[in-house]
């Protein structure tokens, strides 16, 4: 009888034990509220139905979730979020920033706590040289913009280009990459326009007018998407540019999900490159759209803010299952570096020399659908893009942390 006491007293206190173990806590800066709030919702799903999805990937850890409100893109609020889910709540892992100011303001507390923080968003390139803690399943705007200048060039032979862009940092990064691409392959950017801040949604109307006054071949513009790209779509139709001879494109951003079917039929034609959209013909993501639709209602889909929380979930669950739900920071990054996973936008892995993320980029066309409704259909792909501004040791990309 004793031993049978004993035994019992044993196997509950090694329950105990591994109960302990297996919860992983991680903390989430995201704008709960406020301009960036449908951001914060998008990434927060797609980190919930990777949990849901993949339960048995996550076994038999336990991920929670603590959640702080960034509240908006000026980087203090996210900054004070950071330093109470480390101080206060005491999280393991940190994960979200939708906007590149609040994951910069972020980088110095998150080297101060010294835990993995994985970027579900933000896409200012040399950010993830800010920390060596930065982890990226999001993407660098270098991704889309020096590819997108290197296709405008080559496959869609424009020789002239206007660029519009939202003043903060990941539109000072969309010119500069286009710019550099198109321009080494041939083209020539004739006017760069800053076109307001991410804050609130300007009138686009002159900042159109006078790229349409230029004629160029395109107009490439980066906005934050939401609000902003409706915009970019409702002014370009507006001042008849597209009738004017004028092509608009930009990074995948401007035709978010989201928002695609309220542009209407001025959307048609409009080219960019992405890494994702829900319209990608591939299982997996095929699977991931039934799961979110399921979840969250017919009438509803995910797009690239969705996609860097799945993955970004991914990512953690793979540094847990590594390094057996003991999260040791250095070890974490490491266990990170040896990260592939065949995702809903195709194969990923995260570069062992910059922690940022490795994908394709696919290059989409508007179109109409059979049913009526407006996709993306692919006309053109690049494998296994690394961010180019650290590949190619660009400023501000050139220092490391």
């Amino acid at each position: 009888m004793m031993k049978r006491i004993l035994a019992a007293s044993a196997a509950l206190a090694i329950s105990a034990t591994l109960a302990h173990a297996q919860e992983v806590k991680v903390g989430v800066n995201l704008p709960y509220t406020g301009i960036g709030a449908e951001f914060a919702q998008l990434i927060d799903r797609g980190m919930e139905i990777y949990l849901k999805i993949n339960a048995d990937k996550v076994k038999p850890y336990k991920i929670t979730l603590i959640k702080r409100d960034a509240k908006n893109p000026g980087g203090n609020d996210a900054r004070v979020a950071t330093q109470e889910l480390l101080t206060q709540d005491n999280v393991d892992i940190l994960a979200g920033w939708v906007y590149s100011p609040n994951a910069i303001a972020s980088a110095p507390v998150v080297n101060a706590g010294k835990k993995p923080a994985v970027i579900m968003n933000a896409g200012t390139a040399h950010i993830t040289n800010m920390s060596q803690y930065y982890l990226r399943t999001s993407f660098s705007m270098w991704h889309a913009a020096y590819s997108m200048g290197e296709a405008t060039a080559k496959q869609l032979k424009a020789k002239t280009a206007v660029v519009g862009y939202t003043d903060f940092p990941p539109g000072k990064d969309t010119l500069a990459a286009f710019k550099r691409s198109f321009e080494a392959n041939g083209g020539k950017v004739i006017d760069e326009i800053p076109m307001g801040g991410a804050g609130a949604v300007p009138d686009m109307t002159p900042f159109f007018q006078r790229a349409k006054d230029k004629k160029p071949d395109v107009f490439f513009v980066f906005v934050p998407a939401g609000d902003h790209a409706a915009a970019v779509v409702k002014t370009y139709a507006a001042l008849g540019m597209r009738e004017a001879g004028i092509k608009l494109m930009g990074p995948g951003d401007i035709t978010q999900d989201t928002k695609l079917q309220g542009m209407g039929d001025a959307a048609v034609g409009l080219i960019t490159m992405h890494h994702y959209n829900a319209d990608l013909d591939n299982a997996e993501n095929k699977r991931f759209v039934a799961a979110w639709k399921k979840e969250y209602g017919a009438n509803t889909t995910p797009d690239f803010m969705a996609v860097g929380g799945y993955d970004g979930m991914a990512l953690i669950v793979h540094m847990v299952q590594q390094l057996k739900g003991k999260i040791d920071p250095e070890k974490a990054i490491a266990a990170a570096k040896t990260f592939k996973s065949n995702s809903p936008r195709g194969p990923i892995s995260i570069d062992p020399d910059t922690r940022d993320i490795i994908m394709n980029e696919y290059l989409s066309e508007v179109v109409k659908g059979k049913d009526g409704k407006l996709m993306q259909k692919v006309i053109g792909k690049i494998d296994n893009v690394k961010d180019a501004c650290k590949a190619q040791k660009i400023a501000p990309c050139d220092k490391g942390v």
